[in-house]
């Protein structure tokens, strides 16, 4: 057993890190307030191959796998710009298509993904059903050669700045007549599919919308896969990518509050010349706050490897509990930096306050900590379905 990590990926965490504090907190925040998105470091994150780092080289990606880009993830993040479209374009998106894809599909999309020249997001929450896709009420029905798309979506991370949506319908077994989870890659310009933002308490620049179809009509290549039946495995593909790299994002955002109270409160001096981090009662809450995340990081990685090795089931457990981990440390680096920094804390300019909207909902989304716990309870510890 080995916790080090390859000298490539030592190479990226150090070159993404290095990309990450060129651009800065500040930059993050800036563009978040004023309501404008991170073009530039996403363009140039591109450029350099870290978006498609998990994309296969034949499609102009690096040949990665998702340890590498949950490094990506927790880096930008503690550099202090967790972005949630890396979650959601090539985490789940990318990793759908090259799993699950058709090979016209994989050649029209991974290229542009994995370049930052294309972003998919990815849609299956709805107001009613939540994301349980055996309630969802967005429905896809044959149209001659086509589909046409009915329902409502919610929580819909940055369709501003898609050219393509990955909806997820479902589809009338002709066998059956039962209703079966499917696909479809529908165009953000496409007529009918309407949307409208979401405000939301939470300093980010991505932005979250509800969307609308009303008879959008797809052609049949829109449909992800070969057939109907590519749609749940698809669906289920991108849950494990989904939940490491978030839980990744949560890690670097912690590492990123507990760095600048540590610097702040080293130097930090008002009784007698000692710094104020001399004092346990402040030191050590810092100190428990980086346990529980090095703890996080330890699950995310172990996620990552059972993920990359192609062992499903186990990085399911792994990676459900890592994103628990990592939504529980992050919330609590971020709230115990806040207020060793006291009043300081609160302000723009320390850098902290403005991460507690996003660390709050990293433990609600993309599944909630009770969630997590029910399927531990089922699944690890052989409990009786309590939902």
């Amino acid at each position: 057993m080995t916790f080090d990590l390859t000298p490539e990926q030592d190479q990226l965490r150090d070159a993404v890190r290095a990309l990450g504090r060129r651009y800065g907190h500040g930059y993050f925040v800036e563009k978040a307030k004023a309501g404008e998105h991170t073009t530039e470091l996403w363009a140039e994150a591109g450029r350099l191959g870290y978006l498609g780092v998990n994309i296969p080289t034949e499609y102009g990606g690096g040949g990665g796998g998702i340890t590498d880009l949950a490094i990506v993830c927790e880096e930008l993040a503690a550099a202090g710009c967790p972005l949630l479209l890396l979650v959601v374009s090539p985490a789940i998106a990318a990793t759908v298509l090259t799993r699950h894809g058709t090979e016209e599909q994989r050649k029209r999309h991974l290229p542009g993904l994995a370049d930052g020249s294309q972003k998919i997001v990815f849609a299956i929450t709805e107001p009613e059903a939540g994301s349980n896709f055996h309630r969802l009420g967005t429905v896809a029905r044959r149209d001659g050669d086509g589909w046409l798309l009915n329902g409502r979506k919610c929580y819909i991370s940055g369709v501003d700045e898609a050219g393509h949506v990955l909806v997820v319908a479902r589809t009338e077994d002709a066998g059956t007549g039962k209703l079966k989870p499917a696909l479809f890659l529908v165009p953000t310009d496409a007529a009918g599919l309407t949307r409208s933002k979401l405000d939301m308490e939470i300093v980010s620049p991505e932005n979250q919308f509800l969307l609308y179809l009303d008879d959008v009509r797809v052609p049949a290549d829109a449909l992800l896969g070969e057939s109907l039946d590519a749609g749940l495995p698809a669906l289920f593909a991108g849950l494990n990518p989904e939940r490491i790299t978030v839980a990744a994002m949560g890690a670097g955002t912690g590492r990123y509050a507990i760095e600048r109270a540590s610097e702040y409160t080293a130097t930090r001096k008002v009784w007698g010349g000692r710094s104020i981090g001399s004092h346990q009662g402040v030191s050590h809450p810092l100190a428990h706050a980086a346990v529980q995340v090095e703890l996080a990081r330890l699950m995310i990685q172990k996620a990552a490897t059972l993920y990359d090795a192609g062992r499903d089931l186990e990085a399911g457990v792994s990676g459900n509990m890592a994103k628990y981990a990592a939504g529980e440390a992050a919330a609590l680096a971020v709230d115990t930096a806040v207020q060793v920094l006291g009043g300081a804390g609160m302000t723009t300019e320390y850098g902290v306050a403005t991460l507690l909207g996003a660390v709050r909902a990293g433990r609600i989304a993309p599944v909630s900590r009770e969630m997590i716990l029910n399927f531990v309870a089922q699944h690890v510890l052989g409990q009786e379905k309590s939902y």
